[in-house]
């Protein structure tokens, strides 16, 4: 039998650490902020949401309920690895919705829609950087899109997410169905930012004709490395390095200082670098 490697069993921690952190702060959303409120944030815990308010059903239990089929019908379109961590993470987040013991933080419709979405969006970004989902509806939508191509994955989940809301606009009330879009667009930036990394790094593309001290500056000074990409001018066809630099949004006003000193006459435009690994950075690894 194959033994994992260390850097392997790490790995596997940190996904799986990642998955139940994410479970427990995703589904913690749910009592806290939205079940109180009415806000269905779409898919199949939306639904199970509209029918806690019809018939008072539990909500973790109910979303398991439709979402286990659905992963039995669409579980072949995935990797094996990727299906037991999807299942894994809805059982789990499923059964904290309805078990932790949490009390309600607001009642207040608009602060359960922006912090819920905010709550939600975090622990759904950590399971997503797991390895995992928590819905069924995934696999079935790359299922359809196999069968369908001209059906996108993307547009098969928007359509039930807005089947979910207008169903809230009918069932619950208009301002619910409003409040559950302002929550699912908050929640997508949230995993968004979760996904790609909160750092504020910027990548600098310079250029200059003092490529040369502006580089040597900027690794002596600021501790930053650079790299010179090779360019050619559009117009006076010379070619020239163009120096490329990621900083910290902190280092970012001593590099423009250094541009201005050294090249008055230089072009620089600065990027956001939303997730910079390796040396002088985060560590390069497979949890990154």
């Amino acid at each position: 039998m194959r033994i994992p490697s260390r850097n392997t069993r790490k790995e596997l921690f940190s996904a799986y650490g990642q998955i139940l952190a994410g479970c427990l702060i995703g589904a913690a959303a749910y009592p806290t902020f939205l079940i109180p409120n009415r806000i269905a944030p779409g898919g199949l815990t939306g639904v199970a949401t509209i029918l806690n308010h019809l018939f008072a059903l539990p909500v973790g239990t109910v979303s398991l309920a439709l979402n286990v089929p659905l992963f039995l019908i669409g579980y072949r379109t995935m990797g094996k690895v990727f299906a037991f961590r999807s299942l894994l993470a809805t059982l789990l987040f499923s059964l904290f919705i309805d078990l932790l013991p949490l009390p309600v933080i607001s009642d207040d419709p608009l602060l359960g829609t922006l912090f819920g979405g905010v709550v939600l969006g975090i622990g759904l970004g950590l399971i997503l950087r797991g390895g995992a989902t928590t819905g069924g509806t995934d696999m079935v939508a790359r299922m359809v899109h196999r069968r369908f191509p001209f059906i996108t994955v993307g547009a098969f989940l928007f359509a039930l997410d807005f089947l979910v809301v207008a169903a809230a606009g009918l069932l619950i009330g208009g301002s619910e169905a409003l409040y559950a879009l302002i929550n699912i667009f908050i929640s997508a930036r949230v995993i968004d930012a979760v996904m790609v990394g909160f750092t504020g790094n910027k990548a600098c593309f310079i250029m200059t004709g003092s490529w040369d001290s502006v580089s040597r500056r900027i690794m002596d000074e600021v501790g930053r490395g650079v790299t010179h990409l090779t360019a050619r001018g559009a117009y006076t066809g010379e070619e020239r390095p163009v120096v490329l630099c990621v900083a910290s949004r902190q280092e970012i006003t001593a590099i423009k200082q250094i541009v201005r000193e050294e090249d008055g006459g230089a072009f620089m435009f600065i990027t956001e670098a939303h997730e910079a690994l390796g040396e002088g950075f985060s560590q390069l690894d497979a949890e990154s």
